[in-house]
């Protein structure tokens, strides 16, 4: 952070008691990212025209409302950042939103937008999904189970992507037999890219106008972008109505790091 906007910053959190880290209990974010029953939604919001036009005193001042909103609702979810601008044109900014019960999440939206920073977010998108244990594994070979158990590359991973999926109704008729065979394939072709792509699979049928969500994470976008054309030629592909549109791309921050560049 610049060493002026820093201790502007700085200054003013101090000054309203945000600084401090546990300010707020946190929830037990290990057990909402891992476990299955968890509601996960990705929201993404633009900033309005009128942001630009107020001084930098003034942003930190409404930027205080983000950290506020973000800490006091770490209580009940799990709330991650990323910033989207430069990296897309479909938003500024978007929140994945990790929590036990939907109307958590809610009230969390409600109030960021209410915020006197949330005046100048514009909603650009809104999808919900459930984390499930895995439908098909199963009933994998053993040495399949095994190999999809091998650590993600340790390191950052600055890059997440994020695409909506929604599947045919051909696919939702083949019997559960068809449907396992074609993700083993899906599963194996997978494999080559488990060290260098995590990612988190949410289930969307029927809350919303979708049948999955799809979280990636990495530090090698070559590698993902190999991994969607690999996937791309396997059978279960022809079976998707919808991939993405849109697809967001944003970059993992904290919300320190965001208000550094939301208030220059």
């Amino acid at each position: 952070m610049r060493p002026r906007v820093a201790v502007l910053v700085a200054v003013f959190f101090i000054g309203l008691g945000f600084w401090a880290p546990n300010s707020f209990a946190a929830a037990d974010r290990e057990k909402l990212l891992t476990e299955p029953g968890i509601y996960g939604t990705f929201a993404t919001f633009s900033l309005d025209e009128d942001w630009t036009k107020q001084d930098q005193a003034t942003r930190i001042v409404r930027l205080a409302a983000l950290r506020g909103v973000v800490g006091q609702h770490r209580e009940k979810m799990a709330i991650d950042l990323y910033l989207m601008r430069g990296l897309s044109d479909h938003a500024d900014l978007m929140f994945r939103v990790h929590a036990a019960e939907l109307r958590d999440t809610q009230q969390f939206l409600v109030d960021l937008q209410n915020s006197v920073f949330g005046k100048h977010l514009k909603g650009t998108g809104l999808m919900h999904g459930l984390t499930k244990k895995p439908n098909y594994v199963p009933g994998f070979p053993d040495q399949l189970k095994t190999d999809l158990k091998e650590s993600v590359e340790v390191g950052p991973r600055p890059y997440a992507i994020v695409i909506p999926i929604r599947k045919s109704a051909d696919w939702w008729s083949l019997d559960l037999e068809k449907r396992a065979a074609m993700m083993r394939e899906h599963t194996e072709v997978s494999l080559s890219y488990i060290k260098t792509v995590k990612r988190k699979l949410y289930h969307a049928s029927g809350l919303d106008d979708l049948d999955f969500i799809t979280y990636f994470e990495t530090s090698k976008l070559d590698d993902f972008h190999s991994l969607i054309l690999s996937l791309e030629q396997i059978k279960e592909f022809q079976y998707l109505r919808r991939f993405g549109h849109p697809i967001l791309i944003g970059a993992p921050k904290s919300v320190d790091e965001v208000i550094e560049v939301l208030a220059q």
